[in-house]
């Protein structure tokens, strides 16, 4: 087990049940979210405290994690939270945000014997409900070592990547291949259905050959069913995808599977689907597969 005082900031979709975990295995001592009702709902919930900023959690705790949905946001946080850490605080970021901003973060603190770990996250909503997400970590394999038993708590697969900043490229090539598999699978659907073929019936067929994925195991009934509600948001897929974007040009490269699928999200965009699971992208391929005269 572990001895630190450990803070939970961001309870959104991924965070509430990673903080759930830890209050489930007595490690959890306080949290924080920006929408105080929802930090209030928690707490009431698994009978933790909660603060009024992130930085009385700061001051209260030696690790605090992070999971927020931007870089803004937790660059905001940071802000907050660095006049209130103590000598030998631990920060862990399991956000999503371009490589360059966790460096940004641990350079800010390379003389103040503050450790942070950039460590994104993959598995989606129902990863992170069943303790089962894959981390990669940047940063100092020791400081990663030493929170194996919070990390336990709601990741089955903790891998270190390098130094501060790797733990987000690698996500960003996660994102990639998100991408790329929601564009086949959400235009192969589209073109099963205007074949008539047989939903469940198809789906075992796929999903036990070359063609099966995590995304259509866990997305092609609900997409066919066209209920868009379960998991990662689309509009931030649109983040993290301009996230990889921007990280090719400033390596002078290109990503054309990536621009292809940010042109495609963006009209899922315009069409308001910004707050649905991205698997909505089927309803765009529907009408991409028409051929209009």
């Amino acid at each position: 087990m572990t001895n630190f005082k450990i803070g939970f900031i961001g309870l959104g979709a991924m965070g509430w049940p990673m903080a759930g975990h830890l209050a489930k295995a007595g490690l959890l001592n306080c949290v924080w979210n920006r929408s105080s009702q929802k930090a209030q709902q928690f707490a009431a919930e698994f009978d933790v405290e909660t603060t009024n900023s992130p930085a009385e959690l700061a001051k209260r705790c030696q690790l605090v994690l992070i999971c927020v949905a931007a870089d803004n946001d937790l660059l905001a946080v940071i802000d907050a939270i660095t006049p209130a850490l103590q000598a030998g605080s631990i920060v862990v970021d399991h956000s999503t945000v371009a490589p360059a901003t966790a460096q940004q973060i641990a350079n800010r603190w390379v003389n103040d014997n503050i450790e942070f770990l950039d460590a994104p996250i993959s598995g989606g909503v129902e990863g992170a409900k069943n303790g089962l997400l894959s981390i990669m970590a940047g940063g100092s394999n020791h400081t990663l070592q030493k929170l194996t038993p919070v990390f336990d708590c709601y990741a089955a697969r903790v891998s270190h990547m390098g130094e501060v900043g790797n733990g987000q490229a690698t996500k960003a090539v996660n994102q990639v291949l998100i991408a790329g598999v929601a564009e086949a699978v959400c235009e192969g659907l589209a073109l099963a259905e205007q074949l008539d073929l047989p939903h469940e019936a198809l789906l075992q067929v796929l999903q036990n050959g070359a063609a099966g994925s995590w995304f259509l195991d866990k997305r092609g009934a609900t997409m066919l069913a066209d209920d868009c509600d379960t998991g990662f948001k689309l509009e931030l897929l649109v983040k993290d995808l301009r996230i990889c974007r921007q990280m090719a040009s400033d390596n002078n490269l290109t990503l054309p599977g990536v621009n292809r699928t940010l042109q495609d999200y963006l009209q899922c965009l315009a069409a308001g689907d910004g707050a649905q699971d991205i698997s909505a992208l089927i309803r765009l391929k529907r009408e991409q597969l028409l051929i209009h005269d």
